[in-house]
């Protein structure tokens, strides 16, 4: 079975080589560069099986971009200092939002509304609303990519119309169908990245509750998280748009 490569980083600009990619399964990495070929180089190299080869690449390469650190323990936060963040970041919170659903959400009023076929009633006056209209007014900017399946679940189409309150209040939000968020490489993993130096991973149980939050500040999956999101922007659709691309009652 073929591998699913994520993209760490390159120094070489968009010219192609030389580069990192990690097994987003095993977290193995595999390095393209211009391949080793003079026989004097070749004969120094120790216990070379067959099939295997050598490239070259800038030691900058691997000293900017290589995984390190693997059995680095978990920083874990409380649900109070999660919240805390999101007054407390200066310029940009990012989301890639890529579950079909959640628990939080199918325990509330405005969910059993929406799947009864009503009206939700979001409350525009509710605190979360206000955080995020206050931190708006500051110049912060709230973004999300959510991924949806094709065709949609029910928490993804309650979430299409829970998109409507959250632009109200400040936050912009866009689509991708899951099909090119795969075609993209993007992670399936579900978080928040703050600044554009630390990310929030949000780890959920089989039920869809959240469990914890574990803060990651390693540069390496910062900067590759920053590259994730560049590419899920970029090519993600605004919510309104979308929704018309959407099927009526799936």
């Amino acid at each position: 079975m073929s591998r699913r490569l994520r993209y760490i980083g390159s120094n070489s600009g968009h010219n192609g080589c030389p580069t990192l990619y990690e097994d987003a399964e095993t977290g193995e990495v595999l390095v393209q560069g211009e391949v080793a070929t003079d026989p004097d180089d070749l004969a120094q190299l120790r216990n070379v099986k067959p099939g295997e080869g050598a490239v070259i690449v800038p030691r900058v390469l691997l000293a900017d971009f290589a995984p390190r650190d693997l059995d680095r323990e978990p920083v874990l936060i409380s649900f109070e200092e999660f919240e805390d963040m999101f007054t407390s970041f200066e310029h940009t919170a990012f989301r890639l939002e890529t579950r079909r659903q959640y628990r939080s959400d199918e325990q509330s009023e405005t969910y059993r509304r929406f799947v009864a076929g009503l009206d939700p009633e979001w409350d525009l006056d509710h605190p979360w609303c206000r955080s995020r209209r206050e931190q708006s007014a500051l110049g912060k900017r709230f973004e999300r990519v959510r991924i949806m399946d094709n065709p949609p679940t029910i928490g993804q189409r309650y979430l299409l119309d829970n998109a409507k309150r959250n632009g109200l209040v400040g936050e912009d939000i866009r689509y991708l169908w899951r099909a090119d968020a795969d075609r993209l490489g993007l992670p399936q993993e579900d978080a928040w990245l703050f600044d554009s130096r630390v990310i929030a991973l949000l780890h959920f149980d089989t039920e869809d509750d959240l469990t914890q939050v574990e803060l990651i500040t390693d540069p390496v999956r910062v900067a590759r998280a920053c590259q994730e999101r560049d590419a899920a922007w970029h090519h993600a659709t605004p919510h309104r748009e979308f929704e018309a691309q959407v099927p009526s009652g799936v």
